[in-house]
């Protein structure tokens, strides 16, 4: 295991920082899902939205390059190259990055929410 592997960030402090990654760069309607108990995928899964295709691409580019520089996590990326809906797999949280009529088509976080926290959004 690499020095920046061990020191990486897990669980709650990882969450922390991909949020303020994603609030520098304006990502909107940022929901966090507490996938502990639910999945063995990752602790968090976090949908944000970007305004554009290209804005879309460029939260993404941010994030995974802050990952990277701040805690040498190389994390996987599909999706990219659409810019309509980009997947960031950062290990304990995985990152769905829309635009927003993307986003509204598919309802991703409807599957994991509550049913009063999904009626309280749709």
């Amino acid at each position: 295991m690499s020095p920046a592997a061990e020191t990486a960030p897990k669980g709650d402090a990882l969450l922390a920082h991909v949020l303020t990654s994603l609030d520098d760069d304006k990502a909107l309607d940022i929901v966090q899902i507490d996938l502990r108990g639910k999945s063995e995928m990752a602790d968090f899964m976090i949908v944000c939205s970007g305004r554009s295709s290209r804005q879309v691409v460029s939260i993404s580019d941010r994030l995974t390059e802050r990952l990277k520089r701040d805690h040498g996590i190389s994390a996987k990326v599909e999706g990219k190259d659409g810019g309509d809906w980009v997947l960031i797999d950062a290990g304990d949280v995985i990152v769905h990055v829309f635009r927003p009529e993307v986003r509204d088509f598919y309802q991703l976080e409807k599957m994991w929410l509550s049913p009063e926290q999904a009626a309280a959004r749709y």
